[in-house]
């Protein structure tokens, strides 16, 4: 028997019977999904509501998942010939009106700034706080690219973005949120669209390794796609209530942008031609996408490779005879750093195991390392893994007893399974509530079920039968599934192949 458990310390209660940590118990998923997301944010400390309607103030816990989630991506932009840059959040109105169907679509959300140095600025000078930045950008484009040479400009820019948000929720619809956007110009269509393509892989690419979140990829539809984009293409992801939640874009902006602004270049030949442009994003988003594919309810769940602290070691014990456990801690805690593991030690005497299990299982740290006295007599530590499931309901989540000397690797090895095994779990989720309808019938028995692939005419008027008649919403024509000729399911029209449909956020 450890020293935790001898001092009463339950890995899977929330909390103590009396006295202890009561505040921290969540909403089940089963009962209220929605509720048990809104509480776990706020609980394990990951951003609240501000007194900005819509807005959020993100904490030091959340954050440090968006800094994870940032190196990763920016280290993946920089691998496909990307540069970072800055450009202003105010945008001169005039611009947005230059791009009829940009400013139309964008309209409802944008903020203006009317008054500036106290006075009201007059018409034509008013600026709106950006909701995104091709327009802006692309007058810069204009005035760096003369020539083909010139070609190509890889930018990408972290910054922040308003749309006024109606229905707010946190990381999830937000009036301003974090983000990156890409923005590239090229010299030809076939490389803006491989661009285009290559940076949805990207996005890929991090979803499965990073936040071991399982997508399907493929293009939106006409009524999807992005206001003034040619083409739009997507990666979807299944939340655990089985919607959909899109975790990024990319876009083939076509020439659109460049003939609003007259971005050209001069060809070999020597020809004046407009240039082929891309962009493409994601945001703080993908921060509530990962809390809804991985958490549970004792709390947050996540993959290591994003996880703000891998490892707590929770020093165990009374009085004197925590010295002895403390230095050993601090050895063990030095020799995971130097092996990249992300540690803190907890050395408070104020709160009991039982407590600290709880509020570390809430916060979503990897593995608990405890450590105590009667522990170190034996010449073990007791590690639990944040993603252990009980045997059986009602039991307790199993635990390791590892030797002291072994427990740096043995940490380091959990942590890769860890990652591996939570997207292992994600994706048999995924695939067990991914389904073929192929009647009206079918549809509507399926319709709180999951991806439902399901043969479209290809029609505006079907898409919109669709969300107003079953709630269920078009996400995209997977590259991966394979097209056959077949019958829309609504009208029973002809029909191309198959798209995702679902319910989202």
């Amino acid at each position: 028997m450890s020293d935790a458990q001898k001092s009463g310390g339950n890995a899977n209660a929330n909390a103590p019977k009396k006295g202890g940590n009561d505040n921290l118990k969540l909403p089940t998923r089963t009962e209220n999904f929605s509720e048990w997301y809104n509480e776990l944010v706020k609980r394990a400390k990951l951003a609240d509501n501000s007194d900005v309607r819509g807005s959020m103030v993100i904490r030091p816990n959340g954050y440090a998942i968006w800094e994870h989630m940032q190196r990763a991506l920016d280290d993946m932009f920089k691998e496909t010939g990307h540069q970072n840059a800055y450009f202003p959040v105010l945008i001169p109105e005039r611009y947005l009106a230059q791009e009829k169907k940009h400013v139309a679509d964008f309209a409802p959300q944008v903020a203006v700034v009317t008054h500036a140095g106290g006075k009201p600025l007059p018409e034509g000078e008013r600026y709106v706080i950006r909701p995104t930045s091709e327009t802006i950008i692309n007058r810069s484009f204009t005035n760096w690219v003369q020539s083909y040479r010139d070609l190509p400009i890889l930018i990408n820019q972290w910054a922040n973005v308003m749309r006024w948000e109606m229905r707010p929720r946190l990381f999830l619809r937000t009036t301003e949120f974090l983000w990156q956007e890409g923005h590239t110009c090229h010299a030809t269509e076939a490389d803006a669209t491989e661009e285009t393509l290559r940076m949805l892989d990207v996005y890929e690419r991090f979803a499965h390794d990073f936040m071991a979140m399982p997508v399907i990829k493929g293009q939106k539809t006409e009524s999807e796609k992005f206001p003034g984009a040619v083409n739009t293409y997507s990666i979807e992801a299944m939340m655990q209530d089985k919607k959909a939640l899109q975790a990024g874009t990319s876009h083939m902006l076509g020439q659109n942008f460049a003939k609003m602004f007259d971005t050209m270049y001069q060809s070999k030949e020597g020809k004046k031609e407009y240039v082929w442009q891309t962009s493409w994003g994601v945001s703080t988003r993908l921060i509530g996408a990962l809390i809804m594919t991985h958490s549970d309810d004792q709390g947050l769940v996540v993959p290591p490779k994003l996880a703000p602290h891998q490892v707590v070691i929770i020093i165990i014990g009374k009085g004197d005879e925590r010295g002895p456990v403390k230095a050993k801690a601090q050895a063990m805690a030095a020799d995971m750093k130097k092996a990249g593991i992300r540690v803190l030690i907890d050395d408070d005497e104020t709160k009991g195991p039982g407590f600290k299990y709880a509020e570390y299982e809430l916060r979503g740290v990897c593995l608990r390392v405890e450590m105590g006295p009667k522990d170190l007599e034996k010449n073990q530590v007791v590690i639990a893994r944040r993603d252990a499931k009980p045997a059986a309901p009602g039991e307790r989540a199993p635990k390791d007893f590892v030797a002291v000397d072994a427990a740096v690797a043995f940490c380091g090895k959990a942590l890769e399974d860890m990652q591996s095994s939570l997207f292992k779990r994600a994706l048999e989720f995924q695939r067990a509530n991914t389904f073929e309808v192929n009647s009206i019938d079918e549809l509507k028995a399926r319709q709180d079920d999951g991806f439902l692939l399901a043969h479209w005419d290809g029609t505006p008027e079907t898409e919109k039968r669709f969300k107003d008649e079953f709630q269920l919403t078009t996400r995209n024509r997977p590259f991966d599934l394979k097209q056959e000729p077949g019958k829309c399911v609504l009208t029973g029209a002809p029909s191309n192949g198959r798209i995702v449909l679902c319910k989202a956020y």
